[in-house]
């Protein structure tokens, strides 16, 4: 039976996880409440988008954040596409990386961790090469070494590429790096969308 990856067993990683966690909701709590109630004002609820997503081994879990897009649909009923459902205040809620902020929740749980490969669909599973399959073994992360260096300006393999450098020469240095780096990136808005996609374009499988 193969060893679990080292930033899975690692305890300071885990006991950073935790006080930053509880720090960042604690000192944030004024910033999650009125967050939460300008999207009940401006999208109605619910307040919290929640998304099957898959972790550690890909194992899935409930990723919560606060929702961005309206329920736009067309004459058919069918959900209006994402540019088309992400208003201005989604927009400034992404940009900002607010919408985020309800995952320290899922890092207090353990399904994920400040630091590591973002979690993806969970339809995108049976997409992945075995090479990029590798990135289910740590802990998805809030950022990663693919948000610092490019988020959603970054293709497809690209970002997978970065994924699976983290893996594979991870530290607890490398994720005070990200960390540091993720707060510069937030301040210059960096990487938010894809070229002229309001959101990543789906992942169609490597080619």
């Amino acid at each position: 039976m193969k060893a679990p990856h080292p930033s899975v067993t690692d305890p300071i990683k885990r006991a950073v996880d935790i006080y930053l966690a509880t720090a960042g909701i604690v000192a944030l709590s004024p910033i999650l409440a009125a967050v939460s109630l300008a999207v009940r004002t401006k999208l109605g609820r619910p307040i919290f988008f929640k998304q099957r997503r898959p972790g550690l081994n890909g194992r899935i879990f409930h990723m919560i954040k606060f929702r961005t897009m309206t329920d736009g649909r067309d004459e058919s009923g069918e959900l209006l596409p994402d540019e088309k459902r992400l208003p201005p205040f989604g927009r400034f809620l992404r940009s900002t990386s607010l919408d985020e902020l309800p995952e320290l929740f899922n890092v207090l749980k353990g399904d994920m961790s400040l630091v590591g490969p973002r979690p993806l669909l969970v339809e995108y599973l049976p997409l992945y090469s075995p090479e990029q399959s590798r990135r289910h073994l740590v802990r998805p992360g809030v950022t990663g070494w693919a948000q610092v260096n490019g988020r959603n300006a970054l293709s497809w393999e690209d970002k997978f590429s970065l994924d699976i450098w983290y893996v594979d020469n991870w530290s607890r240095k490398l994720d005070w790096k990200i960390l540091v780096m993720t707060v510069k990136s937030v301040f210059r808005r960096e990487g938010i969308s894809s070229g002229d996609h309001a959101t990543m374009p789906p992942f169609g499988g490597s080619r």
